[in-house]
């Protein structure tokens, strides 16, 4: 389908017959994803304190390279620059980090948020013509949805550290024994919350049965459509539970490897 350019009418910057606080939504999206990327980056950066006994760090799994038990691949390898600070969560990072930067969602958020492109619906703007995403950098947005299927991924890997939070070292023989910590859960709640969003996704939407003229004549894609759709509705309350989720659990993991915090265990 061609594309346009529309010439707005000039209004002005923030210029509005609206009497609500409409400024209130995007500078709350502003503050919320300025704080998660300022330690989000930071977390991933320190490259340790990722992980506490059976508990590992969402921003750091799969644990491709690191210390312990739960590398992949053992230490730090041979080949990684040595002017460069090792960080494990630099090499897996950029997978979730893209996956939301490019969602439909969040983009239509910070859009209005960082950009003010608009600020809010009605409200004046700060250019003077409206190109679309046709043109770089934000053509690259369209790679979406094969961000997805990384994303995918992530959730079985995630859904593996859970289960691994499940075995605890006994302290007095070292075999591994069945409980339930605080941080199973908080772990596990990162995993539910993580899927919701995820699986809500546009794209997975048009994955499953997008693509068929007549989804009823295949029951399984249709009811997959249907749980798809269902997320769909709700997609941006899972995002924005999800987004403060993983970096709690990566709060709440660092914090215990640093020993500020201890973990409880249930059982």
């Amino acid at each position: 389908m061609s594309q346009a350019e529309v010439t707005l009418k000039a209004g002005g910057f923030g210029r509005t017959m609206r009497t609500d606080a409409w400024w209130v939504q995007p500078a709350l999206v502003f503050l919320v994803l300025s704080a998660f990327v300022v330690y989000a980056t930071w977390a991933a950066l320190q490259g340790k304190d990722y992980a506490w006994g059976p508990y590992l760090s969402p921003f750091y799994s799969p644990l491709l390279f690191g210390e312990g038990p739960h590398a992949w691949f053992g230490p730090r390898p041979s080949w990684w620059p040595g002017w460069i600070p090792f960080s494990a969560a630099i090499l897996i990072l950029w997978v979730p980090a893209l996956f939301r930067v490019t969602c439909y969602y969040y983009r239509g958020s910070y859009y209005k948020a960082f950009w003010a492109d608009p600020p809010a619906c009605t409200v004046g703007e700060p250019r003077a013509c409206y190109r679309g995403e046709r043109s770089f950098p934000l053509v690259l947005q369209n790679v979406h949805r094969y961000f997805l299927y990384l994303a995918v991924l992530f959730l079985f890997v995630l859904a593996r550290d859970v289960w691994e939070a499940l075995w605890f070292a006994d302290p007095v023989t070292g075999r591994a024994t069945f409980g339930v910590g605080v941080g199973t859960l908080v772990l596990a709640t990162n995993v539910v919350l993580l899927a919701g969003y995820t699986l809500g996704c546009h794209s997975l939407r048009h994955l499953v049965g997008g693509g068929r003229d007549e989804i009823s004549r295949s029951p399984l894609c249709q009811r997959a459509y249907d749980g798809v759709s269902a997320l769909n509705r709700w997609h941006h309350r899972w995002g924005w539970p999800s987004l403060v989720g993983v970096a709690f659990a990566d709060l709440y993991v660092r914090m215990l490897a640093m020993g500020v915090w201890h973990d409880l265990r249930l059982l």
